[in-house]
């Protein structure tokens, strides 16, 4: 199980060119993947695109690609001469324009922007590939090992929020018994308060116990409840994307505590749902953070 928070760095050398990788990844619900590469190398752009597919599945994924002459590189060099040109005849009108005085370099003119630049002919994209797949994949190892320390620490918090909303639903299912009771005994307190005499047997106060019980009756939540639970910590258990999964689960931990919550009838049942819920809202915030 992994976060979709991290980074990762790779370099490589090949074609004539030193291969420098970063990887960044946020939440996002979809996988989102955005390359920039240099325009030499934009041919590359898919087969980049496919490798980080590979090894991410969800989250938006950054990858910045630059690169440079290598030590042993045959890149060469391009003069753009009818750039120089035009940077030399603008220099020439501005001197005479503003009738200053000066000399206009050929070293003025060859820093100019654009000038002097590597050629794009000496760079072959099938050639750098495997230097750039070579860092990218670098990249993506220290990205992937990041994602799954963060997942750990992630695990471990909803595992001990699990354990909460469990000891709150075990508290439940001890006071749960006693609340028809509880009702029958308030029944029969009103009923001497307005003077009435009733027995505690009588039949109308049965159904009405009765009736109570079965409304209030929250046995099928508990054990739904539980279900989901179990399922939740086992699906924490495995080794690849559970994000989506556990959101569904989630939804249907919630769904489950709204429903319990509605027919508790009990004030101690209602202090626990609550309980319940608000873990259940963090263990939602977490999992948003996880692949």
């Amino acid at each position: 199980m992994q976060s979709m928070t991290g980074y990762g760095h790779g370099e490589s050398d090949g074609g004539g060119a030193r291969i420098c990788v970063d990887v960044n990844s946020v939440n996002r619900r979809q996988s989102d993947i955005v390359i920039n590469l240099p325009r030499e190398l934009s041919a590359l752009e898919p087969r980049a695109r496919q490798a980080v597919s590979d090894r991410v599945a969800r989250g938006r994924t950054n990858v910045s690609i630059t690169f440079a002459p290598s030590a042993n590189g045959a890149r060469t060099l391009a003069l753009d001469r009818s750039l120089a040109r035009s940077y030399h005849d603008a220099m020439r009108a501005l001197q005479e324009e503003l009738a200053v005085s000066g000399e206009i370099t050929i070293g003025m003119v060859l820093q100019a922007p654009g000038v002097m630049r590597f050629s794009e002919e000496s760079v072959v994209p099938d050639q750098v590939w495997p230097a750039l797949e070579e860092a990218l994949g670098r990249a993506l190892d220290d990205l992937v090992k990041m994602r799954t320390r963060e997942g750990k620490h992630l695990a471990k918090d909803l595992i001990h929020r699990l354990k909460v909303v469990r000891q709150s639903l075990k508290e439940v299912r001890r006071l749960h018994p006693a609340v028809a009771e509880k009702h029958r005994l308030v029944l029969l307190e009103r009923i001497n308060k307005a003077g009435v005499e009733i027995q505690p047997n009588d039949e109308r106060l049965l159904k009405e116990v009765a009736f109570f019980a079965d409304r209030s009756d929250v046995s099928e939540e508990l054990t739904r409840l539980e279900s989901h639970l179990t399922q939740f910590a086992h699906t924490l258990r495995k080794d690849e994307p559970v994000g989506r999964t556990l959101e569904f689960i989630t939804q249907e931990i919630s769904r489950e505590l709204n429903t319990l919550g509605a027919k508790a009838a009990d004030p101690e049942i209602s202090q626990h749902v609550v309980a319940c819920k608000a873990e259940v809202e963090k263990i939602r915030e977490q999992i948003q953070n996880l692949e």
